[in-house]
């Protein structure tokens, strides 16, 4: 018996994810992160899901946009890259997604920190 469900892939997880955060939906981001999700970035924060989803909200509540420019997807992850744009500069972000069983299990985000602070200021407030 062939079902009718579409079995959710790497791709379309990825996708909900970015138009998730982009579009301001924490809920949705909290989701697709497994409880026991890794997550890792090299600013000079602790990181856990709390700081990982507010981060994400104040750059998609502060930017003119946030655009994904380049996306590489394989069966059990992505790498996606971001211009986020400020009034007066933009910011690139590089993202590490693992996926597993429908949902994220590894963030690993990269930023660029002096555009970051010039263009974001007050993001990081730590950093």
């Amino acid at each position: 018996m062939k079902s009718d469900r579409k079995s959710v892939g790497t791709e379309d997880v990825v996708d909900f994810y970015a138009e998730s955060w982009i579009g301001g939906d924490s809920t949705a981001v909290r989701h697709l992160l497994t409880p026991d999700a890794e997550l890792e970035w090299n600013l000079d924060l602790a990181l856990d899901e709390e700081e990982l989803i507010q981060t994400l909200s104040r750059i998609a509540a502060f930017a003119d946009g946030v655009t994904v420019v380049a996306k590489a997807c394989n069966d059990d992850g992505a790498t996606l890259v971001y211009d986020c744009v400020a009034p007066f500069g933009t910011a690139r972000m590089a993202e590490f997604l693992t996926v597993a069983g429908g949902r994220i299990t590894e963030v690993r985000q990269v930023y660029d920190p002096l555009a970051i602070n010039r263009y974001f200021p007050g993001l990081v407030d730590d950093y």
